[in-house]
């Protein structure tokens, strides 16, 4: 019989005559409990988060976006077209153009982007699902815009406002000295027939016209471009298909993917878990050195009991080991309190929406086994950890 882990558990679970170290004890299991449910809610909170934040960028953002190298815009050709019908992996892809743009709707005026599509975007980005006033482009309106919630609320722009256009104004190309101004910029009038709400930083960024449109504006021909956008019809093969659209189209484009075309969003997501991550498990620390303590104070309440069993014929390795099964069981038993009640929390969460963010918005949270996995991995190795380090306070000359 494994006499160590039988005598582990008669200390951990039989209350000792001191009750002093009862006490300690039971606040020793409550910092692991408490730890471990901190530590597993914000490891969810911030999954949360992400899939929040991607979950924009799905809707924005394309699997695939193709630019040229050189230059804002680029001719396609029927090779390139060929190239996409051709590839299997590849559901759509629209052909889009993006420029930056001057507005002007009744003396009020904002710098943003125009971003001209064509009647395939929506296939690719789910754009029209985030129009909340007015309509998508429309064939039958062929100078309809469809405008950012910021950019509507900073020109008081509202939808059908066939009193007044909303007037768009991109520099004209070419170098040197122009005497009239009013010959500096080509102007088109558009009416805007939606407003579409996503996040500040789009809202505030792009007003969305047709493909040909744009074409017009920037006098491009109808096969230039400023890029091509593509959805995959399974984001598991996405990398092969770069892989196989770079090949074919040479090194005068480059093709990302969404994770790229967002480097600085997913790295601040990443770091701030991490950050998150290292901060409570430092707080998990300090709480484990209640363990650290409660153990320490079990050894010189059994002083004679370990006096006894070194008499018997117990070796100090096994006596040390004792009581590292004892903070490790007591460790086990915070560890599983602790990570039920958050999972517990978090799918309450999940489907009652206990906390809001507004009135409308519950806090985002996310169960993932490898949030469970990390916490699980944590509160061990921390926990026995501790009781290495309260147990090597035995040594043979304690126990004689």
């Amino acid at each position: 019989m494994n006499f160590p882990l039988y005598i582990a558990k008669r200390y951990l679970f039989s209350k000792s005559s001191n009750n002093t170290i009862n006490i300690i004890t039971f606040i020793a299991a409550i910092g692991v409990i408490v730890g471990t449910l901190a530590l597993f809610i914000v490891l969810s909170g911030f999954s949360g988060l992400r899939e929040f934040s991607i979950g924009f960028l799905n809707t924005s953002d394309p699997d695939i976006k193709i630019t040229s190298k050189k230059g804002k815009s680029f001719l396609v050709s029927k090779e390139i077209n060929s190239i996409l019908d051709n590839e299997k992996g590849i559901a759509f892809y629209s052909k889009v153009i993006e420029e930056r743009a001057f507005f002007d709707f009744k003396n009020k005026t904002h710098i943003a982007y125009i971003k001209g599509v064509d009647s395939n975007y929506i296939k690719v980005n789910r754009m029209d699902t985030t129009v909340y006033v007015g309509t998508w482009l429309d064939k039958e309106i062929p100078l309809g815009a469809v405008v950012g919630n910021g950019i509507s609320n900073l020109l008081s722009v509202g939808v059908f406002d066939f009193l007044e256009p909303l007037k768009i104004y991109v520099p004209k190309p070419g170098e040197g000295y122009i005497t009239n101004p009013n010959n500096a910029f080509s102007k088109i009038n558009t009416q805007a027939i939606g407003v579409f709400s996503l996040t500040d930083e789009i809202d505030r960024k792009f007003t969305f016209i047709s493909l040909a449109v744009a074409q017009q504006l920037l006098n491009y021909t109808p096969n230039q471009v400023s890029a091509i956008e593509i959805r995959v019809k399974s984001i598991e093969d996405r990398e092969v298909i770069i892989t196989k659209i770079k090949s074919a189209l040479g090194d005068d484009f480059v093709v990302e993917n969404r994770e790229q075309l967002n480097a600085v969003l997913y790295k601040m997501l990443n770091t701030e878990n991490l950050a998150s991550y290292l901060v409570f498990t430092l707080i998990l620390i300090i709480a484990l050195f209640n363990v650290i303590g409660a153990i320490i104070m079990m050894i010189l309440d059994k002083k004679d009991n370990l006096k006894t069993l070194y008499n018997l014929g117990a070796t100090i390795k096994e006596i040390k080991r004792v009581f590292i099964l004892q903070g490790f069981l007591l460790s086990v038993v915070g560890l599983v309190i602790g990570l039920s009640l958050g999972i517990l929390l978090v799918l309450l969460q999940k489907k009652y929406h206990l906390f809001m963010i507004t009135q409308h918005l519950a806090y985002p949270v996310e169960f993932t086994l490898f949030n469970v996995l990390t916490v699980v991995v944590t509160i061990l190795v921390l926990g026995f950890l501790a009781s290495k380090i309260a147990s090597s306070r035995i040594s043979k000359k304690l126990v004689e």
